[in-house]
């Protein structure tokens, strides 16, 4: 094969399909990054069995042919090269790159022994905005579960219905949803699926802050994003998802309204003598137009107030400091509104005005006396 492709393009194009290969695996062509060079241009793939990535870049190919190169040598050379075009060759397994007066002679990998990327068989598709699934991603992925006993919530769920798309993330302790509408939605008139975390945080870097569409593309055991001239395929993952409209409370009595920053700034200032060796719940008092966070460790105590709208009445709650601000920092708002109900029931964060199309439910932690 041969072919010649503009540093900046290859080189962007390899740390995307890379982002998909396996650092260490027992089928060494898994640690490599597959390059076709067609009459279309050159196409990467990097593949680790659970999630796949493959894009293409325009190239003047003069000999179409395939090739496995280890991802990060591949990357490192390419990323040390001039800014100019690069020429790649290969006779056999043995690939030549030159770009400049700089050449490189390296061993590829029998393109035979990468596996194929698995089809997905069309059930029910979806499209929406980049920005749109970039920001959805972004503000509920954080609280996707990490407990691979649980492997159902270690994803974040997909629902679609005539109302758009909800992706909800839960993991035992708190839970975040974004809603938004959908430019187009074909099969079934509601349908709804699991895609990994892992595989998620990598959609989300391929998504750009633009309005260009993404396509998402449910198949029987498999999901695929097509994001302009790349595709992510990752499986499905399997089992119940938490049944969470019915675990979110919505008849609460106590409901207060706050300025999004101004809690955040309050909570890290109460949370700088919280460290992973001194743990400490938040202690949070609601009272009239005003909210009291205090933290004490063995180090020492921190107190700060935050102005609110609503009455309280007085109701103190503990919170793990992270789960809160981590809800309150995804959230997409200006102005919250908290909902509480009493000490041991959660916290649920929506949006003071306008649609909800966010609610994050953070659950509360046990405050012992004198903490």
């Amino acid at each position: 094969m041969k072919f010649c492709c503009e540093k900046s393009l290859l080189q962007s194009a390899i740390s995307t399909a890379a982002r998909a290969v396996s650092p260490k695996s027992s089928i060494p062509a898994l640690e490599g990054i597959l390059l076709e060079a067609t009459d279309d241009g050159l196409r990467l793939t990097g593949y680790n069995l659970d999630t796949g990535i493959r894009t293409t870049v325009p190239a003047e190919v003069t000999q179409t042919g395939t090739m496995v190169l280890a991802a990060r040598l591949f990357g490192d050379i390419v990323r040390n090269l001039d800014d100019d075009m690069i020429t790649f060759q290969s006779e056999g397994f043995m690939v030549c790159i030159t770009c400049g007066l700089t050449e490189y002679t390296i061993l590829g990998t029998d393109p035979e022994e990468f596996p194929e990327l698995p089809t997905v068989e069309y059930q029910n598709s979806l499209v929406l905005s980049q920005s749109k699934l970039k920001a959805m991603i972004s503000q509920t992925i954080f609280a996707v579960s990490d407990n691979e006993s649980r492997p159902v919530i270690t994803g974040s769920l997909f629902e679609a219905d005539e109302n758009g798309l909800t992706v909800v993330s839960v993991d035992g302790f708190r839970l975040a949803l974004r809603h938004e509408a959908v430019d187009q939605k074909e099969g079934a008139p509601s349908f709804s699926f699991v895609v990994p975390g892992s595989a998620l945080s990598e959609v989300e870097k391929i998504c750009a802050d633009c309005d260009e569409p993404v396509s998402v593309t449910q198949g029987a055991r498999h999901i695929m994003f097509k994001v302009g001239s790349t595709m992510l395929v990752t499986r499905r993952l399997e089992g119940e998802f938490l049944a969470y409209r019915q675990a979110i409370p919505r008849s609460n009595d106590i409901k207060l309204e706050g300025d999004t920053k101004a809690l955040i700034t309050a909570i890290s200032r109460a949370s700088l003598i919280i460290t992973e060796k001194l743990k400490s719940p938040l202690r949070c008092v609601f009272e009239d137009s005003m909210l009291t966070v205090s933290a004490k460790t063995a180090i020492g105590g921190a107190h700060d107030k935050c102005s609110m709208v609503g009455d309280g009445r007085g109701l103190e709650i503990g919170f793990n400091n992270k789960y809160l601000m981590d809800a309150l920092k995804a959230a997409p708002a200006d102005r919250v509104r908290l909902e509480l109900s009493n000490s041991v029931s959660p916290c649920v964060i929506l949006p003071a005005e306008g649609e909800e199309n966010f609610l994050y439910m953070v659950l509360p932690v046990r405050l012992k006396a004198g903490e």
